[in-house]
């Protein structure tokens, strides 16, 4: 299966996580790294991987996982646009501006996706209101999580997932 298409359903969210990091050349070990790289305008930048940064990495990257959106410039804004749209108060001002900076960001490389993305969401609760625990929520299955946060069970991006510039590209299995 070339996971690159949305998550199955019936996959653990472990599994999906797992895959997700995979593919995208990332890893567990890098939630505890003191600085993250993030990508801006095709450039690494370092930054600050504060305990509320960590935290809201976490859950951003499950909801790439629920979602089906990539990690590609405009695979980020419609992630971001989804966020914002389910609300920021939980994540803090550092992490908001990041969230923000993405969707804007977004405006200007996928305009069109970024604004699909942010309508086809209502303004609900993301993970990062924590419905669930972390740990709790790795052992729901893909379908069963995507359910609790009202995401149409495939997923909102059916397409193939477009990957970071450093990322694998390679399928996981």
């Amino acid at each position: 299966m070339d996971t690159r298409t949305p998550f199955p359903a019936e996959w653990s969210v472990r599994r999906a996580r797992d895959a997700y990091l995979a593919e995208n050349g990332f890893t567990i070990e890098a939630y505890d790294a003191p600085f993250t790289d993030a990508q801006l305008m095709g450039v690494t930048i370092k930054v600050p991987n504060t305990r509320r940064h960590r935290w809201a990495l976490m859950w951003h990257d499950l909801h790439h996982a629920l979602l089906g959106y990539g990690t590609d410039p405009a695979g980020e804004a419609e992630v971001s646009a989804w966020e914002l749209r389910r609300g920021l108060a939980p994540v803090g001002l550092y992490v908001a501006s990041i969230v923000v900076g993405g969707a804007a960001l977004g405006l200007l490389v996928a305009p069109r996706r970024t604004l699909r993305a942010f309508r086809a969401t209502e303004r609900r609760a993301s993970l990062f209101h924590e419905p669930v625990a972390y740990e709790r929520a790795l052992e729901l299955s893909v379908g069963e999580l995507r359910t609790l946060l009202g995401i149409p069970p495939q997923g909102l991006y059916t397409g193939r997932r477009g990957l970071h510039a450093g990322a694998r590209r390679t399928p996981v299995l």
